[in-house]
């Protein structure tokens, strides 16, 4: 009888196994949203992997904020200023409404701790005060912003303001939000200011809480910004990386409380479900050699300048394969970072990827004496110049 109770166990229990591992991943057809606009991209690619109504124009609240944070980083590796500027709230910032760390006029704070406080707190009267600090005025400002937009190729977008409380003629699309995001991702510090999930200010006299409640709910996120106006709804720009494969989500227009979280955690589910990423060379890895003309070393070594891989639906992965390409010879003198080559990524028929292949070293031209020597030590053989 226990054999027969057995029996009929593991039969349930293979069952069960059976039906799990036979249900397939959700695929985009299927996949349904509240939002009006959404997209979810590959960060490295740019790839879609997901969207809709990319790039109708809406009004984005404080995702705004990504791009206010992009303009003030840029200005910092600019040499422009720093974090540890100390910034002087004019009454101009202390008299904006909503989202605030309610600044006095005059009152001082570090370039850093303002950025904090709009990365995490989402701050509209920090915003005002970065900006006038940065470029003098809060006009020129949205003018930087705008120009930014154009040159990035964001063509559904327009900013009035630097802070996103609504305003004629202030929006952007799911689409230029997600270009804004690979653009900040090349920017190590706004991953680290939006990753932050609580800041104390003040001395500990007001607790900022990050607005961004994937950074708890939802493994491997770090970026970047909420929103919420009556007018916007509920918006999220954010991003995350597991094993290796970074995406980026963004909704806009989501109706319900708390929805934007629910919306981007069911789309990045059906990301990670039906993606992967597949490395093929990590970064600096060495791919080759190209032979050096008139240098003082007759080759140089090539390695990859990123790392080389892709998002690749699973499954699909077989399908690829590299190409290698390198210039059959060089001139020196070379220099340490030179494109002499690339590998390019192929799926199928299709080519995916192209990653440059660099210099690992300088190799500075040879002296004249050197090169003569070298031209007679081939020629007749000789193996030290003292033959001559």
């Amino acid at each position: 009888m226990l054999k027969y109770y057995l029996k009929i166990v593991a039969l349930i229990i293979a069952t069960v196994c059976f039906l799990f591992y036979s249900i397939p991943p959700i695929k985009a057809a299927t996949l349904e949203t509240t939002a009006e606009s959404a997209i979810l991209v590959d960060a490295a690619s740019g790839k879609v992997l997901f969207e809709k109504n990319p790039h109708k124009e809406l009004p984005i609240a404080s995702v705004t904020k990504l791009m206010t944070l992009l303009v003030a980083v840029e200005a910092i590796e600019a040499g422009r200023c720093s974090l540890s500027d100390i910034v002087t709230a004019s009454e101009k910032a202390s008299s904006l409404g909503g989202s605030q760390i309610y600044l006095e006029p005059g009152e001082q704070f570090t370039l850093e701790e303002l950025l904090i406080s709009i990365a995490v707190g989402s701050a509209n009267d920090s915003c005002v005060a970065v900006a006038e600090h940065i470029y003098g005025s809060h006009e020129e400002f949205v003018n930087v912003m705008n120009q930014k937009a154009k040159a990035l190729g964001m063509n559904n977008t327009n900013f009035v303001n630097s802070y996103g409380l609504p305003a004629e003629g202030h929006y952007s699309s799911a689409y230029d939000l997600a270009i804004l995001g690979r653009e900040a991702l090349k920017y190590p510090l706004i991953t680290k200011l939006t990753s932050i999930k609580e800041y104390d200010l003040r001395n500990g006299e007001f607790k900022l809480w990050n607005t961004n409640k994937l950074l708890w709910w939802y493994e491997g996120t770090d970026g970047f910004k909420t929103g919420w106006t009556q007018e916007a709804k509920y918006c999220l720009a954010s991003t995350v990386e597991r094993n290796g494969l970074r995406l980026i989500c963004v909704v806009l227009g989501v109706p319900e409380v708390r929805g934007h979280f629910e919306e981007s955690m069911k789309i990045y589910n059906y990301g990670f479900a039906n993606y992967t990423y597949k490395e093929f060379a990590p970064a600096g890895s060495k791919q080759g050699e190209v032979a050096v003309q008139k240098g003082t070393k007759p080759r140089v070594e090539l390695i990859a300048e990123n790392r080389v891989g892709l998002c690749i639906e699973k499954g699909k992965d077989k399908d690829c394969w590299v190409e290698t390409k390198l210039d059959p010879t060089v001139v020196a003198p070379v220099s340490k970072g030179q494109k002499l080559g690339e590998l390019i990524i192929h799926c199928g028929e299709e080519e995916q990827l192209s990653i440059n292949l660099i210099a690992k070293e300088d190799i500075p031209k040879a002296d004249a004496f050197k090169i003569i020597f070298k031209t007679l030590s081939n020629t007749y053989g000789l193996k030290s110049p003292l033959l001559f």
